[in-house]
């Protein structure tokens, strides 16, 4: 017999419409982690602040290609392009490259030939500092794309499709957006590019909107605000969770 399901606790906003849409069983948001994560909470708190924008100082840029070994072997020579077609055209930044033990020894054998190497960060608590001091982000498409969006980090995000994935999933993917900032805002909010589109040319171009005080830069804070704003709870996930439990059992 197959097991059944009454209800769906949901940790993104948009899926209990989702699940109603295709017929499902019914859903509660419940809320994420992310929204109440200590370090998220932090760096958004320093993203806040009034930041420098002027044309002569430094940027901090983060560069996060990736947490499998695949995925950084995919972007990461394309991102180092990226940043030398930025310092080519004048740009002084200060790299940040925060990562995961398991492909620490790949990024730092990937980025020696960099023209100008990125700080590695392995700690989690240095990872959230370097996002509360980013003033923009270029990244492997995934869940970071949401820790940056709700830290108030301008980004870039791009993937490379290994060759198998290639063949099938653009007969599979439906979905309009691969990203989760774009989802529950509803909205273009971050810059996409896959396969052959991932080109250091344009991302550093997409880039030097995103360290100025733009109307790019702006549309994606307002847009990053609005996502925090939908995905906010007024009690603890938990909370909300035992609440749709106990209804179910009694």
């Amino acid at each position: 017999m197959k097991p059944y399901v009454d209800h769906i606790l949901c940790i993104l906003p948009f899926e209990v419409k989702a699940l109603a849409r295709l017929g499902g069983p019914a859903g509660t948001y419940v809320g994420h982690r992310l929204t109440r994560d200590p370090g998220v909470l932090s760096a958004a708190r320093t993203q806040g602040q009034v930041r420098d924008l002027s044309e002569d100082r430094v940027k901090t840029l983060l560069v996060l290609p990736g947490s499998r070994r695949g995925e950084v072997r995919r972007l990461i020579d394309a991102f180092g392009k990226t940043v030398s077609v930025l310092h080519q055209r004048g740009h002084r930044l200060r790299l940040l490259l925060p990562t995961v033990p398991h492909v620490a020894d790949l990024v730092r054998a990937s980025v020696a030939s960099w023209d100008e190497k990125p700080e590695i960060i392995l700690e989690p608590e240095r990872k959230w500092q370097a996002f509360g001091k980013a003033d923009a982000a270029l990244i492997a498409s995934g869940t970071v794309s949401l820790e940056l969006a709700l830290s108030g980090v301008p980004m870039v995000s791009c993937y490379k499709l290994d060759p198998v994935a290639r063949l099938v999933l653009p007969h599979l993917v439906s979905v309009w957006s691969a990203l989760l900032p774009n989802l529950i805002s509803d909205r273009a909010l971050v810059p996409e590019f896959y396969d052959q589109y991932v080109l250091p040319e344009n991302l550093a171009r997409q880039l030097e909107a995103l360290l100025a005080d733009t109307g790019m830069r702006a549309w994606q804070k307002d847009g990053f605000a609005e996502i925090a704003r939908r995905m906010a709870t007024d009690r603890p996930s938990g909370d909300i969770a035992a609440e749709v439990l106990l209804r179910h059992i009694k």
